[in-house]
Formats: structure tokens, sequence, C-alpha cells
């Protein structure tokens, strides 16, 4: 049987320690477009992602993040598997809300938090493009925010942030909004971070509820060993880590790899490919 995946809570919802990423199922590679489309050639259907997402449940991983709303394929694919699967897949889903100040603006978020729930997410996470456009450094506070976790509870879902500007971390403890799980830029590499790798450690470290890394692999700048060996040592034993990959055989390899860094030992991997490979530089 397969080795099952370390869990963790936020609140009442069990999630596996590792979450599904989606940027490399979706077509957001962060290299190059040429890459981003390749990401779609392949992932153009719902029965394309099928493969990977059983890779990811076969061994305990039932928990994806996506903005699903931009993906009725990846929705439906989800749906199939759990069927096919006979487990549920957890969906953190990341709308990006309209947060402009009008009651136009408000009507239009809540339908979109609705449609969200409509789709089974089970946690809401609103979009840094859009929360981060509520926050006031002067006064240390994310302004509305309380409109839009309302609209969360309301529909049934557990509110979250994604929060690639590290302060949204911050402000919200401070001020107790209704915030029970973030999103946070976090990588050996600081890839996209917005300070330093300790500050951001630092205030992972400190957060008070569960934080969600993502980008552990600096999309493709640092290795699956050294990027996710990091992160995994470098967060709570609450916190998560988003691992994206192209195919079923990169999903296994990421996970035996996390899981290696969790026990602390050394994982159980092919050795590097080479032309030659009888070199003893390359282990045994």
């Amino acid at each position: 049987m397969d080795k099952k995946f370390p869990r963790t809570q936020v609140e009442n919802i069990s999630l596996s320690r590792m979450l599904i990423g989606t940027n490399w199922l979706l077509g957001w590679s962060h290299t190059s477009s040429s890459a981003d489309e390749m990401i779609k050639r392949r992932y153009d259907s719902a029965q394309a992602f099928k493969p990977i997402l059983e890779a990811y449940l076969r061994h305990g991983v039932d928990s994806i993040m996506a903005p699903f709303g931009l993906s009725p394929e990846l929705t439906r694919a989800v749906k199939e598997t759990e069927q096919h699967m006979g487990q549920e897949i957890i969906m953190i889903d990341t709308p990006t809300l309209d947060v402009t100040d009008s009651a136009e603006a408000r009507r239009k978020s809540e339908r979109l938090v609705k449609d969200s729930a409509k789709r089974g997410a089970r946690l809401c996470l609103i979009h840094h493009s859009a929360a981060e456009q509520l926050v006031n450094k002067n006064l240390g506070q994310i302004v509305r925010l309380d409109d839009y976790t309302g609209m969360i509870r309301d529909a049934g879902m557990v509110p979250g942030l994604s929060a690639h500007m590290p302060e949204l971390v911050v402000y919200s403890d401070q001020n107790g909004y209704d915030v029970q799980t973030y999103i946070q830029i976090f990588n050996c590499m600081g890839f996209l971070m917005q300070v330093e790798i300790e500050a951001v450690a630092s205030i992972i470290n400190n957060a008070k509820k569960p934080v969600m890394t993502i980008k552990s692999m600096a999309a493709g700048c640092c290795s699956p060993y050294v990027g996710l060996t990091f992160s995994w040592n470098a967060i709570k034993p609450r916190d998560m880590v988003t691992v994206g990959a192209f195919t079923p055989d990169e999903a296994e390899e990421d996970i035996e790899i996390s899981l290696a860094a969790i026990e602390h030992r050394f994982p159980d991997l092919e050795k590097r490919g080479s032309p030659n490979e009888e070199q003893a530089a390359f282990g045994k």
C-alpha cells in the first residue's frame, strides 16, 4: 500500500500537507509563453487531468488549489476522479473578486463566491491581486475585508487570503479578521518574494493560522530535491507546501522527496541521466 501523506487542519477541514498545485496544469509556467502553450496543449480536457490527479490521490494528497472558475474542465476532472477513486478531493478555490467599493461590485463578488461554493470548494481564498488592493499600510489594515470573508462564510466555505504581499498575514493576525489560512510565496531562491527569505520565514513561523506555501521550486529555478527539502524544513508542522507537477511521474518523485524531507532521510530516487551513467560521481 502506498504511504499516505501527513495531514493538517484548517478550522474543521482536514487537508493533506502537500497541496496539488495547478500552474503546470492550467498554463502558468512563470517561464515563457511557449511553456504556457505546451502545458495547455497537454491539459486540454478533463480526461487529460485525471492521471495526474490519481497519482496524487494514491498517496493521500487529496487537496488541490486552483482558480477553478477559470477551468471548467479541471473542475469536471476533479469530480470524475473522486467518483473513480472513491475519495473526496478537497477544493481550495482562489477567485479574483471585484473589490471596488460599490454596490454593483459587491453583487459581482457575491456571485463569484456563490459560484465557488456551487462547484464544491470547501475553502475560498481571495486572490492576492484583489486582496492587496484593500491593504492600507498607514493604518495597518485590510479595509473592508470583512465584506468578503462574510460572503464566503454565508456561502458555507472557510475563508482565507492569498497573501503574496507578506504584510497581509501580519495585518490579518493583528486585526483578528476571519481568515483561517494564508497562501504565501516561499522558496529557497527568493523567487517572486517581496522581501528577504528570512523575513518571510519569520512571518510564516509566527502566523496564527496555517500557511499554504507556494512556488517551492521557484518555477523550475531549483531542483525538486533542493526546493522541497528547504520548504518542508523551514515551516511549521501544521503548514503546507503546494507542489505542482507536469506528469504523474513528476508527482510521484515530488511526493517521495517531500516524504523524505519530512522523515529526515534521503529520498529513493533514480540516478541523474547521462550518456555515461557508470560514473562514481553519480552515486549508486
